[in-house]
């Protein structure tokens, strides 16, 4: 219940200022986001996504090596470019129509991959940020951790990401914090952001 009213809270919308730069990308991100997901696609979520990424900076470069406004490691950038070769060609993440193209295309494949969480609106998001921050394989075995040792408020059958999964991993406690903060910050801080700028 403590858990459930945390979120509750947290997804009131936090009125803060979007980055100018963020405007530039605007009608790009939209274009790719419908041309993957159509009409109804989250555009407010992927520019959240992307404003936690980068803060929209296309030149952005992470001390361990993720590239660009979708900070794709190198190795995750050729993958999806292997993987999709018609949408989007040769990896290149420092290229901004590129990586709006190919993050709202991994968010895509990765969504469809977690059909076993509730698609409500939240618990399927936050699973499918969680993968895109730490990788899909962690996320299940997450999901079959909190199986096995979840208890009642974690029941295999809900398929809760949130107050539940979250809670299950056996990655570093560094790894497991940035992970678990990665979707929260997304969908309760940055999302209402920009859903309230009509993204």
């Amino acid at each position: 219940m403590r858990c459930l009213l945390l979120i509750i809270l947290l997804a009131v919308p936090a009125w803060g200022q979007i980055p100018a730069q963020a405007n530039i990308y605007r009608a790009q991100l939209t274009r790719e986001a419908r041309a993957a997901w159509g009409l109804e696609a989250p555009v407010a979520l992927f520019a959240a996504q992307v404003h936690q990424e980068s803060g929209w900076r296309e030149d952005a470069r992470s001390p361990v090596g993720a590239l660009g406004l979708a900070q794709f490691m190198p190795g995750t950038a050729a993958w999806i470019a292997q993987l999709y070769p018609a949408d989007l060609g040769d990896a290149a993440p420092l290229d901004a129509r590129w990586a709006l193209r190919a993050l709202v295309t991994y968010d895509l494949w990765l969504w469809e991959r977690l059909t076993e969480f509730r698609d409500d609106g939240l618990h399927r998001w936050g699973a499918t940020l969680s993968a895109y921050n730490g990788g899909l394989g962690n996320v299940r075995k997450d999901r079959q951790l909190a199986a096995a040792r979840g208890g009642a408020s974690c029941d295999p059958a809900v398929s809760r990401w949130f107050c539940c999964v979250e809670r299950h991993s056996n990655r570093s406690a560094a790894a497991f914090r940035e992970n678990r903060e990665y979707p929260r910050r997304i969908l309760f801080l940055l999302w209402p952001r920009y859903h309230a700028a009509r993204w």
